[in-house]
């Protein structure tokens, strides 16, 4: 009998080698993940844009986020040789292809504020 924890990553959700939806959800679980995503879809981002733009993030949970997305091939990372040094981020091939699963829930977010405003 094989012992498959050592390919799963730490933190990934129970039936993550075979279920989609938990897989989805291993890949995506964090706080700032959809957001940062959502971010570096119109464009590339350097670090410190980035922060701006997620308001309320630190810088080393913006770092540990952006690192297992790399780590996951949903963003990739580009060191510009330049003094200063700059780093840009930006969307995979992989996460492009997420693109409609965060338009169909902009779409439902929407719907979800015009049907249901909190008081």
């Amino acid at each position: 009998m094989s012992d498959d924890s050592t390919d799963t990553p730490s933190g990934a959700f129970v039936g993550y080698e075979t279920c989609p939806v938990r897989r989805t959800l291993t890949v995506l679980n964090g706080k700032w993940k959809l957001l940062i995503i959502y971010e570096l879809l119109p464009a590339p981002c350097r670090f410190n844009e980035l922060k701006r733009r997620l308001s309320g993030v630190s810088q080393r949970l913006l770092t540990a986020q952006l690192r297992s997305l790399e780590a996951d091939g949903i963003v990739d990372r580009l060191v510009m040789e330049v003094v200063p040094p700059h780093v840009e981020y930006s969307l995979s091939e992989k996460g492009r292809s997420l693109q409609p699963v965060l338009q169909a829930m902009e779409m439902w977010g929407e719907n979800e504020i015009k049907n249901s405003p909190i008081s």
